[in-house]
């Protein structure tokens, strides 16, 4: 078992994010997990993250606030609790049109090596 502890997460830059402070809980930096990682986003009001894709499965997890993703397919804004998934090279942007701090979990999935 590994615990990180919210207090020691390390933060990272996320290439094409502003306003937002990213934290690494588990894989990445944080420790060995395979082709699994989970991190925490704090977006400030009009924080976002610039469109892009990846080839890793997304999981989005709004804990508090409200987080716009935007995708080819249109928009949504998740609230508290809600998630989405992205599938790998699925192109998203993400921005907080409010006047709140969002806070949201990432779970990412790499492919295989």
């Amino acid at each position: 078992m590994h615990v990180t502890r919210y207090s020691e997460a390390n933060t990272y830059d996320a290439k094409g994010h502003f306003n937002m402070a990213a934290f690494q809980l588990q894989g990445g930096a944080a420790n060995e997990t395979g082709q699994l990682s989970c991190g925490f986003s704090q977006f400030l009001p009009g924080g976002r993250a610039e469109r892009s894709e990846s080839a890793a499965e997304k999981i989005y997890v709004v804990v508090s606030g409200e987080i716009t993703v935007i995708t080819d397919d249109g928009e949504v804004t998740l609230g508290p609790m809600d998630s989405c998934y992205l599938a790998p090279n699925e192109a998203r942007a993400i921005i907080n049109r409010s006047n709140e701090v969002a806070h949201m979990i990432v779970a990412l999935c790499a492919p295989a090596r």
